[in-house]
């Protein structure tokens, strides 16, 4: 299973492939009466737009890291497990990988109340319109699932910076000269 994980990790034709089985399985769930072959197209065109939006940000980040697609999947995956880089080279990518990525995540709270309000919006007006046909079933899943997923996001959010901290205090930690 790990070297699944690291091979859809560093691959974005894997990634596609299985982005693209997601989306045709979401598109027969959702349009059962079309034709299967409007299934894979749908899949294929969604595919297409999600993986290019994953190239460019990939390609950005290196930029932004001073490494490629690769290394970065790499680095990545040693902030996932708290193992500190041990080349100057790679330490000072790790710092920049850091930096940026908590800087998005940054940029990104400005908009969290908002977000989550919409999202408390949407339950809302699902239980209002459930209270108001008389099916509250469908509405109180809804609510519960974009609770769950709101909670979710938070708790991610809050587990990436304290990987961040971590980092960025392991790597100023083995810096400082013995004495």
């Amino acid at each position: 299973m790990r070297s699944f994980k690291r091979w859809l990790d560093h691959s974005l034709t894997a990634q596609a492939v299985l982005i693209s089985v997601l989306l045709v399985g979401v598109a027969a769930l959702v349009r059962r009466n079309e034709h299967p072959v409007w299934w894979v197209v749908q899949g294929g065109i969604y595919s297409a737009v999600v993986i290019t939006f994953l190239a460019l940000q990939r390609r950005r980040i290196g930029r932004a890291v001073g490494t490629d697609a690769r290394g970065v999947s790499e680095l990545n995956r040693k902030l996932r497990h708290g193992e500190v880089p041990s080349g100057p080279e790679e330490r000072a990518a790790m710092r920049r990988l850091v930096a940026e990525q908590s800087a998005q995540i940054e940029r990104g709270a400005r908009w969290l109340p908002y977000w989550l309000g919409v999202m408390g919006l949407i339950s809302v007006g699902a239980l209002a319109l459930g209270v108001a046909s008389g099916s509250l079933t469908a509405p109180l899943v809804l609510a519960v699932g974009v609770f769950a997923f709101c909670c979710w996001i938070l708790w991610m959010r809050r587990r990436s910076l304290d990987r961040f901290r971590f980092m960025l205090s392991a790597l100023r930690s083995d810096n400082e000269p013995v004495r």
